[in-house]
């Protein structure tokens, strides 16, 4: 696995796929290239998954991470077919400073907040870990303070400074991230960091936290602010929708939604995101459950640093960033994307 890992970081590479039958791959700027090695047979596979050192023997999957080669890396091992197979996510060495990642100026305001949700939102791969961690780190090295995390597994981990830091593994530490969040209440947290917001138990401990003056940060595997909204009001039984909105309205301060797509002024992959820091028009929009006008009051809200994602592919390709080929493709309005940029 050390010299997998050793040659997955010589190519630059954010993924290892080790499958059966196959010579094992990487992901390198988002796409999939294999390596110039033997092709896997089930020996080799055992043998590798028991240098991670998991039971085999009964396996379904199996979440975990570690450090190989002085990296940490997210690895499941699961079966397929009747044989193993291995993802690994490659991490970086360091947590990178908020100001590297391509995220505007508004961001940096995220870490002066004391209480709230802030949620950060993207599909697979979409860096939401590194933004959450990265904003983590912020609030470590800038103020006093608790801070909890509740990963599955523990991803980045942080070098304590000014901040007591308790990282906790869902499924080590803990039975479930509601479990985890519920007994984090009770064990005096500033700030507490959820992997994920997977259940209605879940959404609704973390927006009490909010409520009871805690500092949450999560996130969700949503496209946009507004998809966001609905997706968690979804989540919820029908009696308690209208009591989530309302909480909601006064506890969520920012959404972040982000992908990464392919450079074409230089190698490697750029960020696009969509901001909405949440404003009263906006708060008024989601208490009355008007999610299909929150673009429409991002867009009218630039003056505060909001932006849509549309804006954003826009900008990007203005500033050559990106092809237009790329941003319509990424676009959540096709249309409005080709219109801004001539494209007939």
């Amino acid at each position: 696995m050390e010299e997998l890992v050793k040659l997955a970081k010589e190519k630059k590479a954010s993924d290892l796929h080790l499958v059966y039958g196959l010579k094992p791959s990487v992901r390198v700027h988002g796409s999939l290239k294999a390596l110039d090695l033997p092709v896997l047979d089930d020996n080799k596979l055992e043998s590798l998954a028991k240098e991670l050192g998991v039971d085999i023997t009964n396996l379904k999957e199996h979440d975990m991470a570690k450090t190989i080669d002085n990296t940490r890396c997210r690895i499941n091992v699961f079966k397929q077919q009747n044989h193993i197979s291995i993802a690994l996510r490659l991490l970086s060495d360091t947590i990178p400073d908020i100001s590297v990642l391509g995220l505007p100026k508004i961001v940096e305001e995220i870490i002066k907040l004391r209480k709230g949700i802030v949620l950060v939102t993207g599909e697979t791969g979409s860096g939401k870990s590194t933004t959450l961690a990265s904003l983590i780190d912020a609030i470590n090295h800038t103020y006093e303070g608790h801070i909890i995390t509740l990963e599955d597994p523990v991803e980045y981990l942080y070098k304590p400074d000014k901040c007591i830091i308790n990282q906790r593994e869902v499924g080590q530490d803990t039975e479930s991230f509601s479990d985890g969040l519920r007994a984090s209440l009770r064990e005096d947290p500033d700030i507490i960091l959820l992997g994920e917001l997977r259940d209605a138990d879940t959404i609704e401990t973390a927006l009490t936290a909010a409520e009871t003056g805690h500092l949450v940060f999560a996130t969700l595997h949503t496209n946009g602010a507004g998809d966001t909204i609905d997706r968690i009001i979804s989540a919820v039984s029908e009696g308690k929708k209208d009591q989530i909105r309302m909480q909601l309205s006064t506890t969520l301060k920012y959404v972040l939604a982000q992908q990464l797509l392919p450079r074409i002024d230089s190698e490697g992959r750029v960020l696009a995101y969509e901001v909405m820091k949440v404003n009263s028009a906006i708060a008024n929009l989601i208490r009355e459950g008007k999610t299909p006008s929150i673009q429409n009051a991002i867009a009218t809200s630039a003056r505060i640093g909001n932006i849509t994602m549309d804006n954003c592919l826009i900008n990007l390709v203005k500033e050559r960033k990106i092809s237009k080929e790329e941003a319509v493709l990424a676009s959540n309005d096709a249309d409005y994307v080709k219109n801004a940029l001539n494209i007939y």
